[in-house]
């Protein structure tokens, strides 16, 4: 059994009885240099986490078997913690957790924001692109890890100047500051901003600036918001497609003939903790995908360079598969086929009629739904307005069922 204590800021004069016992009752104190510093002297053996933490926390705790451990984390360690990783690890019976107040807690209190209505960004690791993705007007988000100066500019950039930016570092200790800064609205003004303490949360109280349109989570973005050359999803029909895909949270897909990687970008908008794979053998529109999931905020978005269905080989199983171009390629719809999960979904899109008789005759094999869309817009006609007919597009989706 391992314990887990969270500490605060306010070190050992913050924590409750029960997790100086712990503490005090252990072998072997494990935790940061700044998280050990905070404990107070009392012969009991500190071993520093391992860095990096993944590769090596394994064979730290293979090492300390048998042995009373505690484990010190940084407020309340069951949130973006370490507590969280060793129940991953060691399952939920072998680890017992202390939490302290989280920071994200002591910043809400400290603004008067209610944390219901607060969303959370972690930065520690993980590229501040993702900020992008929460930046809307009127939500209040609070910041984990990044510095002030970067994320401040990412506020900017995504067009969000007017915002209010706090900066609250050691929350809870005597040395405790608040500092508020009003972005600039343009980057080249918005000079370096002083994180202040290494222990610091930032909050945003988001304002869009004039003009700026913000982007929903809902499948549909205009096709403006992507980069592309052409080979991109259409609006109307990728909304279509993507509700048959069915994004759930915690799920994986593949993106295969990603183009732009538009129904991959939105699959990721639609939770945070969707993942998926982009799938693209032309180099410019594989490093584009790239491009697209950094400014649409979901910067995790991973894209394979590479044709398929050769390029499928070794990815995690998918939850749903969209094949948006190369349905004629001989194999790509068995590979995909194949790979699925049971209970997962396919959607394939077709333009051509060769491609759309391939997805006919799998319909006619595996059944589920074909649909065709007809989209039309207006544009101008001489000094009048008149339709204009798109490509229409055939969409076949179906459900591998579960045994």
């Amino acid at each position: 059994m391992i314990t887990v204590v969270g500490i605060g800021a306010d070190g050992w004069d913050g924590l409750v009885t029960a997790s100086r016992l712990a503490i005090e009752a252990a072998d072997v104190l494990v935790g940061s240099g700044r998280q050990l510093a905070l404990v107070p002297e009392f012969g009991v053996e500190r071993v520093p986490l391992p860095s990096p933490l993944m590769p090596n926390l394994p064979g730290l705790l293979n090492s300390l078997a048998g042995r009373a451990v505690c484990v010190l984390a940084s407020g309340d360690p069951m949130f973006h913690g370490i507590g969280a990783t060793l129940v991953r690890l060691l399952g939920a019976e072998q680890v017992r957790v202390l939490p302290q107040v989280s920071s994200v807690s002591l910043a809400c209190a400290r603004l008067g924001w209610p944390m219901e209505n607060v969303e959370v960004v972690n930065l520690v690791g993980r590229p501040p692109a993702a900020l992008r993705a929460v930046l809307q007007p009127g939500r209040r988000v609070v910041v984990l890890g990044g510095s002030a100066e970067v994320v401040t500019r990412l506020v900017v950039e995504a067009g969000y100047g007017p915002s209010r930016v706090v900066v609250l570092s050691d929350l809870g200790a005597s040395t405790e500051t608040t500092k508020t800064i009003e972005p600039p609205e343009s980057t080249a003004l918005a000079g370096t901003v002083d994180s202040g303490s290494d222990l610091h949360v930032i909050a945003i109280d988001c304002v869009a600036a004039s003009g700026v349109r913000p982007l929903a989570r809902v499948p549909g973005l205009p096709d403006d918001a992507f980069e592309h050359d052409g080979q991109l999803t259409k609006r109307e029909v990728r909304a279509v497609s993507l509700a048959a895909l069915a994004p759930i949270p915690g799920e994986l897909l593949w993106d295969v003939g990603a183009g732009a990687g538009s129904i991959a970008v939105e699959w990721m908008r639609a939770h945070p903790s969707c993942r998926a794979v982009a799938v693209e053998s032309k180099r410019e529109r594989a490093a584009r995908i790239g491009r697209n999931a950094d400014t649409l905020g979901v910067p995790a978005l991973k894209v394979v360079e590479g044709r398929a269905p050769a390029a499928l080989d070794g990815l995690p199983v998918p939850d749903a598969v969209f094949v948006g171009g190369g349905a004629t390629v001989a194999g790509l719809i068995e590979a995909c086929w194949q790979a699925l999960r049971p209970g997962g979904r396919l959607v394939a899109n077709a333009v051509t009629l060769e491609s759309e008789a391939v997805v006919a005759g799998w319909y006619g094999r595996l059944g589920g739904d074909l649909v065709r869309l007809a989209v039309q817009r207006a544009s101008p006609v001489g000094g009048f307005t008149g339709w204009r007919a798109a490509m229409p597009v055939t969409v076949w989706s179906v459900t591998k069922e579960t045994p």
